[in-house]
C-alpha cells in the first residue's frame, strides 16, 4: 500500500513561483516512478510532469515545459514540483501519483493540493 501526501499549495501572482512537495509512505520508493496531474474546474485531470528513480526518465506536458522542474529525494521519499513563472492557466488542484515501474497506470494518488494564481 501506498500512501501519498502533497503540500505546498496556495496562492500565487502570476509570474511567481511555488514548490510542491509529496510525501510517500511506501517500503521501496525507488520502485516506483512518480508523477504529477492537475485538474482545473470543468477539465479532465491532465498529466504535468514525472520522474523515476535514477531520474534517467524524466517527461513533461508541453504546456509546463521550461518553467516546471519535478525532482525527487529518494531518502526522504519525497517527490517535489518546482513551478516557475506560473500563469493563471496552471491554477488547478495538483495531485501527486505514484506507479509501480513496470506498469503504465498510476495506481496510487494523493488528496490534491490547490495551486491559485491572480492575474
Amino acid at each position: 500500500q501506498v500512501q501519498l501526501v502533497e503540500s505546498g499549495g496556495g496562492l500565487v501572482q502570476a509570474g511567481g513561483s511555488l514548490r510542491l512537495s509529496c510525501a510517500a509512505s511506501v517500503r521501496t520508493f525507488s520502485n516506483y516512478v512518480m508523477g504529477w496531474f492537475r485538474q482545473a474546474p470543468g477539465k479532465e485531470r491532465e498529466f504535468v510532469a514525472s520522474r523515476n528513480w535514477s531520474g534517467d526518465s524524466t517527461r513533461y506536458a508541453d504546456s509546463v515545459k521550461g518553467r516546471f522542474t519535478i525532482s525527487r529525494d529518494n531518502a526522504k521519499n519525497t517527490v517535489y514540483l518546482q513551478m516557475n513563472s506560473l500563469q493563471p492557466e496552471d491554477a488547478a488542484v495538483y495531485y501527486c501519483a505514484a506507479r509501480w515501474a513496470g506498469s503504465s497506470k498510476y495506481n496510487y494518488w494523493g488528496q490534491g493540493t490547490q495551486v491559485t494564481v491572480s492575474s
